[in-house]
């Protein structure tokens, strides 16, 4: 029942989105047509009319929005006005390398974990000072500053890193598996390529994740402190067991149930919400495909985006509130 009764909760919020992204894309200004064909299009009426009636603009909102729903029930997500492709290929085209830009960022934002714990062990000491004030800082920065930041001086100044790209000029991409170039070489045993994706791949993943680091510490310190104030990890200690069991055992069991939610939306916003990085950074991914889809006012790609962006985001809270079961049977549906 509970299965069902989300499944449904999902259903709604994607009809939802695709009302909201009809809606906006109608009152945005500006005409697709002149958008895709040029300002040249504005001298010839006959142009646009022609690429109106093709991509079915000339019919009111209303039919254009049951024709959408009606091809999206059988797996279509519409024909992408600036590729001249499907959109559901251009968004595994462009999907992998989004994917693996969040799931290293991911990677990295986990260090917040351990700094939380440490700040909750060291409370009002130094260390615990020392990394409230560097999550606040990494907090109150923007991506999209920091990233230009990092791009200036990592790539312009000290030459550390690649500017742009998954690989470098020349460079073969692995075989395709997963479309992830570093996991691919890996299982390929391409280290050449392994090294070259990976040395591309650091400094946007790191970028990525200071934002989910700050929010991973400190929620991480609120949820351990909260647990060392119960009676039972006092009784613990009287016990005589060791600072590193206690934490382990029985302080992380029970203060992962709250950081784990913060941990798929986190997971989630990367993996939908890096359009200026991946700009910044020339990143091949779904930021970079929505972000050209809307200037040039792409209804169908906007649209299908606006859908794989929702599901993500479901799909995770779906799975986190899965794995509370999971780790506390207290909480399993009976």
């Amino acid at each position: 029942r509970f299965g069902v009764r989300r499944f449904a909760s999902l259903i709604v919020v994607l009809l939802g989105i695709t009302v909201i992204s009809f809606a906006l894309i109608q009152v945005v200004p500006g005409d697709p047509a002149l958008a895709n064909l040029g300002e040249a299009a504005a001298l010839d009426p006959a142009a646009i009319q022609r690429f109106h009636r093709e991509h079915g603009l000339d019919k009111p909102v209303v039919t254009q929005y049951w024709i959408y729903l009606s091809k999206l029930v059988q797996g279509d997500l519409g024909f992408s006005q600036q590729s001249r492709r499907n959109v559901l290929s251009d968004l595994a085209e462009y999907a992998p390398a989004t994917a693996e830009l969040a799931i290293a960022s991911m990677l990295i934002a986990m260090v917040g974990l351990g700094f939380g714990v440490l700040a909750a062990l060291r409370k009002n000491r130094l260390t615990d000072h020392v990394l409230r004030f560097v999550t606040l800082t990494g907090l109150s920065m923007p991506t999209f500053w920091l990233a230009l930041l990092a791009f200036w001086l990592f790539f312009f100044k000290l030459s550390l890193v690649p500017g742009s790209g998954r690989l470098d000029p020349g460079v073969t991409p692995p075989l395709h598996l997963t479309g992830m170039y570093t996991f691919d070489a890996l299982v390929a045993g391409d280290w050449p390529v392994f090294w070259n994706a990976l040395h591309h791949l650091i400094l946007p993943a790191c970028v990525l994740s200071v934002l989910n680091i700050g929010l991973l510490t400190r929620y991480t310190r609120s949820a351990v402190l909260e647990v060392l104030g119960n009676d039972y990890i006092v009784a613990a200690r009287a016990k005589g067991l060791s600072e590193r069991v206690i934490v382990l055992r029985h302080v992380m069991r029970v203060a992962l149930l709250s950081v784990l939610t913060v941990t798929g939306l986190a997971l989630a916003n990367v993996m939908t919400g890096s359009v200026l990085v991946e700009t910044i950074f020339s990143w091949p991914g779904i930021g970079q495909y929505v972000f050209r889809s809307a200037t040039a006012l792409d209804l169908p790609a906007v649209v299908g985006t606006s859908l794989v962006v929702a599901l993500v985001y479901t799909s995770v809270n779906i799975l986190v509130d899965l794995s509370y079961g999971i780790l506390d049977p207290r909480l399993r549906p009976r």
